[in-house]
């Protein structure tokens, strides 16, 4: 597949044209929300296999062909040109696709409320036949060890239907806060610990969960080793039942760093016990914060990097926000907070407010800002085609295991046109 920005004046038909495709193909997979009123700046995936090049002055075959990882003869074959050809500036090549590798990829769900909204088991639906895992979010521990169970609904069924393995996401979140007396007393007390891991192991076979995850947030400093301890007695209590044993950590670039997010999760430690771990590679921009990207990829690497000097790099998924921010200015630390939007509406934004989508290349996200009708400037980061891409290049060039998403219910539906592009999606069922 290939990404398109659309420049100034350009309209679908005329890019359709341009690469041997349709109008009614590129709205229907990009699902575009303003096919009649492109935004300048609007990046969209073009649904073909390969991709197109267009010759550069001081191009030729042969540096073509190292640029996309193919033999100059093999690109003068495909494209029925002499091997010795003059390139002419503006000619069009076709580039063949290249090697896909497999990966595996996660998304959460998170029902709220009493009933689990239509859009969310849609997205569900719509995302399953890409996902190696589901985890409806969350399983919360309470103090004497039971489980408050989140709504399921469908879910089971969705992840049976596309061969997903169910992800049971357990959490210390009590009062809609991650609470770090809820992990005292789980990793202190041996009675209460043994009481939750039964109740687990009951509720898994219940429901058909096959991946135990534990996302133990904000917990004490000091209780640092007995969470690697319990993790140590939870996989040999799950190992007995044939599952896996996952967790989510705080994006961290050095063992020591301090603050209470990070001080108790343990690279190294988790990176010798689980089979996998989701790092949570976002918010650096969020709706609390200054408007800037949600997930800029400087400081992705340097926590994925970081993380591979403790633990094999097949064991690290990438954490990826599935959403941008809506920013009204000016910012105030502590004032009004941002709004969470998906990318669609974020180009639904541009696209009313006639701004053009600017993109920044160090942060690798786009960006732009507008004034609604109350005269209020906003400042708005999301996600695009380009912004994953970027992703999925440094999940390759790190060799990861593969990507985990927070969260689905905000539509982005060239973030699964590029998964197919890139990776086999792997399945464990």
């Amino acid at each position: 597949m290939q990404i398109h920005i659309v420049q100034q004046g350009q309209n679908l038909n005329q890019i359709a044209q341009t690469y041997s495709t349709t109008y009614q193909e590129i709205v229907r997979t990009n699902e575009i929300p303003n096919p009649n009123d492109l935004a300048v700046g609007q990046a969209i995936v073009i649904p073909i296999r390969g991709q197109f090049y267009w010759v550069q002055p001081g191009d030729s075959l042969s540096s073509i062909g190292r640029k996309f990882g193919f033999p100059a003869a093999e690109l003068a074959r495909i494209n029925r040109i002499p091997l010795n050809t003059a390139l002419q500036v503006g000619f069009r090549l076709y580039i063949p696709a290249g090697k896909r590798r497999s990966a595996e990829f996660n998304a959460y769900v998170e029902p709220r409320g009493n009933t689990v909204a239509p859009n969310l088991e849609r997205s569900a639906r719509e995302a399953a036949p890409y996902l190696t895992y589901l985890g409806p979010f969350s399983f919360q521990i309470r103090r004497d060890g039971t489980l408050k169970e989140p709504l399921l609904n469908n879910f089971r069924e969705i992840a049976a239907q596309n061969n997903v393995t169910l992800m049971m996401a357990i959490t210390n979140i009590e009062n809609d806060q991650f609470s770090d007396e809820i992990g005292r007393i789980i990793l202190n007390n041996e009675e209460v610990q043994n009481k939750l891991l039964t109740n687990i192991v009951e509720t898994a076979k219940k429901y058909g969960f096959r991946d135990i995850h534990f996302d133990m947030e904000y917990l004490r400093p000091e209780d640092k080793n007995a969470y690697n301890n319990f993790l140590r007695k939870a996989k040999s209590r799950f190992s007995r039942e044939g599952w896996l044993l996952s967790t989510a950590l705080a994006p961290k670039t050095s063992a020591g760093q301090k603050g209470k997010w990070y001080e108790a999760h343990d690279y190294k430690a988790h990176g010798e016990i689980v089979d996998f771990v989701v790092i949570m590679t976002y918010e650096w921009g969020y709706s609390g914060g200054p408007p800037m990207a949600v997930s800029p990829i400087g400081p992705v690497r340097k926590v994925l990097e970081y993380a591979k000097t403790e633990m094999p790099s097949r064991k690290i998924m990438m954490g990826q926000n599935l959403y941008g921010y809506d920013w009204t200015l000016p910012f105030v630390q502590g004032g009004q907070f941002a709004k969470a939007i998906s990318p669609q509406q974020g180009i639904r934004l541009a696209s009313r407010y006639n701004v053009p989508i600017q993109y920044d290349i160090t942060a690798q996200a786009p960006h732009f800002n507008y004034t609604d009708e109350n005269g209020k400037q906003h400042e708005v980061w999301f996600e695009d085609a380009r912004s994953i891409q970027a992703k999925f290049n440094l999940v390759k060039e790190l060799d990861l295991r593969g990507v985990s998403y927070w969260k689905l219910g905000l539509s982005f539906p060239q973030n699964w046109l590029l998964i197919t592009d890139n990776f086999e999606v792997e399945k464990k069922r």
